[in-house]
């Protein structure tokens, strides 16, 4: 009778501090489109264009972290990574939204421009008019008395520390738990 030699399973490495990184991505994407959504349904604060444009990265970063999550143990650490590039993205958003608030030069959408009236009368005119007021990219989203610290400024400080946190985790050795 020959003895087998026990296996170690997880290589000395707690289980679940891989997927760690994907889990970050996951409930820092959800609370921040739960955020936006209480701003906006909830307190009735109409978002402009680049609100709109700055929300994708965190709708992207859920999905990465889901597939994070759901993707083997080899490849979770993998996925995890591309939610760097897309922080990345949403900080530039951040920085040339700021940048518009801020009047430091123009919305490069062309929704954040006043709207463009055609017509010789004033039916006309008013038939040229979008059915919905715009807010103007230029004037910036105050939620709190006494803090002057716009939403963008905000989403931005909340996408530093989240990839502060993501890169942080991911170049731990394994998550930074081993067993003994």
């Amino acid at each position: 009778m020959v003895l087998m030699p026990r296996r170690r399973i997880f290589n000395k490495q707690t289980p679940g501090t891989v997927r760690l990184p994907s889990l970050l991505l996951v409930l820092t994407g959800v609370a921040a489109l739960l955020f936006v959504w209480w701003v906006q349904e909830g307190l009735g604060i109409a978002p402009c264009a680049l609100c709109l444009w700055e929300r994708w990265p965190w709708r992207f970063l859920v999905v990465i972290g889901a597939v994070g999550l759901l993707a083997p143990r080899r490849w979770a650490r993998t996925a995890a990574w591309l939610g760097v590039p897309m922080l990345l993205v949403d900080l530039a958003l951040v920085v040339v939204h700021a940048g518009v608030e801020w009047q430091f030069w123009k919305s490069p959408l062309p929704e954040c421009l006043s709207p463009h009236l055609t017509g010789a009368t004033m039916a006309e005119r008013l038939a040229s008019m979008p059915l919905r007021p715009a807010k103007p990219c230029d004037m910036p989203t105050y939620i709190f008395n006494g803090l002057p610290i716009s939403l963008t400024v905000m989403e931005g400080v909340a996408a530093l520390i989240v990839l502060v946190l993501l890169v942080t985790c991911l170049l731990r050795p394994f998550g930074g738990r081993t067993r003994s």
